[in-house]
């Protein structure tokens, strides 16, 4: 398969645009920006073309997809009720960054679910998104546009490192602004569930619907047995080619303990990467360092982080060390994506 990119900042863009929405009524796959990831697209009531995604990022089949929606007409048939906290979440913060699960209608199929009976929802932020699903006329099915596994694409270069061949079109929307997937919040039952933490933090969540309770495939490593509801529950996630090892602990001591770990591995020959910040890339003596970002600017580390590990992969390190970060607002959802990509490799100091 030829895979064809169009920039959609250039003369091309429209053209694009429209190939792209032709291809998704015809049941191809087409990767496009969002506002926090590049997303893998299909015709979310297509069954065959929801099979050609999981096939394209070599993903489990009962991981399901999000479907991602232009305007809030484009939600009713896709669910059999909007519940009042979904309502709420819903006009607080769509287009934005926001996943909700709701019970799924029959127009639904479960091969784009995962074989729940509830479906993921979301209508983003970012223009050309909304813009492509419109022209469609389809809610289109998309999770990151990368292969299973690897760090999410934030640029449409990740993409066609993982996609080039496998999809029909790409459009490139230039880098995305937030880095990390959107939060997933299920509105289905009784009271509001996080599932995945993102850009949405609980706090925010929180301030409009109450009490949000969190999903325990968050908080540790998930059974091999769970069915997961979201993405990024059960599997790993964002993880590079070479291990990932978190340090986690009073800065100092995850500095001294990083530059012992790298001084070890440099000492057999091999290439350790290191995770820091700009506020203490200059404590290393050793190792290849990238910065991703600010601790003071949490923004910064969350629009860095998939580009940084890809870089690595790039860099083809032996082992990469990682600083850990606070867990507060976005960190939460910062470490979420750590601690995946580690395999929950964790070294406490």
């Amino acid at each position: 398969m030829e895979t064809k990119m169009f920039r959609i900042k250039d003369e091309e863009g429209e053209e694009g645009l429209c190939q792209a929405a032709k291809i998704l009524r015809q049941g191809g796959l087409v990767a496009f920006p969002t506002e926090t990831v590049y997303g893998l697209g299909a015709n979310a009531l297509d069954e065959e073309a929801a099979r050609k995604i999981y096939a394209a990022k070599g993903r489990p089949s009962d991981n399901p997809l999000i479907a991602h929606i232009s305007s809030m007409e484009e939600l009713k048939p896709l669910v059999t009720e909007i519940p009042e906290m979904g309502r709420k979440l819903a006009e607080a913060f769509w287009p934005g960054p926001l996943t909700m699960v709701f019970p799924k209608s029959s127009q639904v199929p479960r091969g784009t679910t995962g074989g729940l009976d509830t479906v993921a929802v979301r209508m983003p932020a970012e223009e050309t998104a909304r813009r492509l699903i419109a022209m469609a006329g389809v809610p289109v099915a998309a999770p990151s546009a990368n292969l299973s596994g690897r760090p999410s694409p934030t640029t449409a270069q990740h993409v066609w490192q993982d996609m080039n061949g496998r999809i029909d079109i790409i459009l490139d929307g230039g880098p995305v602004g937030i880095g990390l997937e959107s939060t997933i919040v299920d509105v289905s039952g009784d009271k509001p569930v996080l599932l995945r933490p993102g850009a949405i933090t609980r706090r925010m969540l929180e301030s409009v619907v109450g009490n949000v309770e969190i999903d325990p495939a968050i908080l540790g490593k998930p059974e091999e047995n769970i069915r997961p509801k979201a993405p990024g529950m059960k599997y790993r996630h964002y993880a590079p080619k070479a291990d990932l090892t978190l340090v986690e602990g009073k800065e100092r001591l995850v500095v001294e303990k990083i530059n012992e770990l790298v001084r070890n591995e440099t000492e057999k020959g091999r290439r350790a990467g290191i995770i820091c910040t700009e506020e203490t890339k200059k404590s290393y003596a050793q190792g290849i360092l990238r910065s991703v970002g600010k601790r003071s600017s949490q923004e910064t580390i969350a629009h860095n982080l998939f580009a940084v590990l890809r870089e690595f992969d790039d860099l083809q390190v032996d082992c990469i060390y990682s600083e850990s970060f606070s867990r507060d607002d976005l960190g939460y959802a910062i470490m979420n994506r750590l601690t995946k990509a580690s395999g929950y490799r964790t070294i406490y100091v």
